[in-house]
């Protein structure tokens, strides 16, 4: 097929199916943009961890200053884009940047409380993991620290209502670590995330403090039917402090809340409450171990 009937094929498209074009619009937030925002974020929340040459302790007062100034010229465009194209605010673009302008600085004001947290999940995360060497191989190599890290940024920003900027800093993050934490979503102190590949938290889910959960833990909603009308509801779970949730459990629902000091087993499936200082497991069946020499009995297809 010639070049020009391709073109004219897609352009058709254009007019059949509109809902997926953004033209003539104001300009979106820009993906690689909020990428960069979130690289250097972490570049301020973890001095030294993200950057490939050494920053000296004489140096960190201009490294910081340097980065901060950066992240919000270029933050203050992003958010002014998410409030013209996609929030629809009115009013000139002098207004929408003291708009934008606010809200980044308030932002920005939250840095030192995130970190404070991330210390505390960086204990958490040693504490718990006794394959775990030193702080700095936390920082360095834990998937998990590093989403729960991009939340917390995230989540500030959710708070302030800012459109789509949040979500698209955690999908950012979960393209990298394999790790779904919605930016809506309530983290405790002291949270740990182990291994990490495919947890799934969901946007209204509550977490206490000092909870730790293995891979791939999905804390969802229980339907999605009518989903549009849920907006705003509780759909997901609440988990009360001290609770280990061990690989591949599923909790869902907005009314289930898992009683601190409660274990949830792996492969669980959990669509109710449970008490505080509870254990849900599978109940365990009969476990047959047979000797290779005798597999020919059950079928020579049996044994690898």
């Amino acid at each position: 097929m010639p070049k020009k009937e391709i073109v004219e094929k897609i352009l058709k498209s254009y007019e059949s199916h509109g809902g997926i074009n953004h033209l003539d619009g104001t300009n979106l937030p820009s993906k690689e943009a909020v990428a960069a925002i979130a690289q250097d974020l972490l570049r301020i929340l973890f001095p030294g961890f993200h950057d490939r040459v050494p920053v000296a302790r004489d140096q960190v007062a201009f490294y910081a200053s340097q980065l901060v100034t950066s992240v919000r010229e270029r933050l203050k465009t992003e958010v002014m884009k998410s409030f013209s194209s996609i929030a629809h605010k009115k009013g000139d673009s002098a207004s929408l940047a003291r708009e934008a302008e606010e809200v980044v600085d308030e932002f920005l004001h939250c840095i030192a409380r995130v970190r404070e947290l991330l210390q505390k999940d960086v204990q958490a995360a040693f504490d718990g993991d006794p394959a775990a060497r030193s702080h700095e191989e936390i920082i360095l190599a834990y998937p998990g620290l590093e989403a729960i890290a991009i939340q917390r940024l995230a989540h500030q920003l959710f708070r302030q209502k800012v459109p789509v900027i949040p979500r698209m800093m955690t999908e950012w993050a979960h393209g990298r670590t394999g790790i779904d934490i919605h930016p809506g979503a309530r983290l405790g102190t002291h949270f740990f995330i182990d291994h990490g590949t495919g947890v799934v938290i969901g946007e209204t889910t509550v977490i206490g403090d000092h909870v730790k959960i293995y891979q791939g833990v999905t804390l969802g909603a229980k339907s999605t039917k009518d989903g549009q009308k849920l907006k705003g509801s509780q759909r997901h779970p609440t988990v009360e402090e001290r609770v280990t949730i061990y690989a591949n459990a599923t909790i869902l629902g907005g009314d289930t809340v898992i009683g601190k000091n409660s274990t949830i087993a792996g492969c669980v499936f959990l669509i109710h409450s449970i008490p505080p200082d509870s254990v849900v497991m599978i109940e365990q069946r009969e476990i047959k171990v047979i000797r290779k020499k005798d597999a020919a009995t059950i079928g020579p297809d049996f044994v690898i």
